[in-house]
C-alpha cells in the first residue's frame, strides 16, 4: 500500500492534530509529504490493511514507503523530513520507546480536552489539495 510515498495519517477533527499538520506543512520545503485523515476513505483502507483500529485514533500514522510507523516512533521520524534544525529531534530515538510513547499517549490522551476537537475534519486551502489523498 503505498511503496513509495511518505503519507501522514491524522486525526481530522482533533484540533492539536490539525495544527501538526499545518506545521508540518510548512515545515516541509521538499514537500514531499502526503496527507489523509484517518476518517478518510483513504485513512479507513489504511487503517484495515494493517489491521488497526477503524475508530480509535490514539496516534497519527505516518506510512514511509510502506513502513507503518506510530507514535513517537513516527514523529521523529518525520522531523527528518523538516527543515533547518527540526531534524535534530531525531536524537530522541535513544530514549526508551516505552519512555517516549508514555508521553505521547499522555497527550494523545488529553489532546481534546487541552487542544478542543472540531465537529468536522480540517479542510486545506485549494493550492494545498494537491498534497492531501481525500
Amino acid at each position: 500500500m503505498f511503496p513509495n510515498q511518505k503519507i501522514v495519517f491524522f486525526d481530522g477533527v482533533c484540533n492539536l492534530c490539525s495544527g501538526v499538520v499545518q506545521f508540518l506543512i510548512q515545515k516541509n520545503a521538499k514537500e514531499n509529504l502526503l496527507f489523509a485523515s484517518l476518517q478518510s476513505k483513504t485513512g479507513q483502507e489504511m487503517l484495515a490493511h494493517f489491521q488497526l483500529s477503524a475508530t480509535e485514533f490514539n496516534s497519527f500514522v505516518y506510512l514511509k514507503e510502506g513502513k507503518l510507523l506510530q507514535k513517537s516512533e513516527a514523529a521523529l521520524e518525520l522531523s527528518k523530513e523538516l527543515k533547518f534544525l527540526w531534524p535534530m529531534f531525531y536524537i530522541f530515538m535513544i530514549v526508551p520507546k516505552f519512555i517516549r510513547n508514555a508521553v505521547y499517549d499522555l497527550i494523545a490522551k488529553n489532546r481534546y480536552n487541552w487542544f478542543g476537537k472540531k465537529n468536522e475534519c480540517w479542510l486545506p486551502s485549494i493550492h494545498l489539495k494537491k498534497r492531501f489523498l481525500d
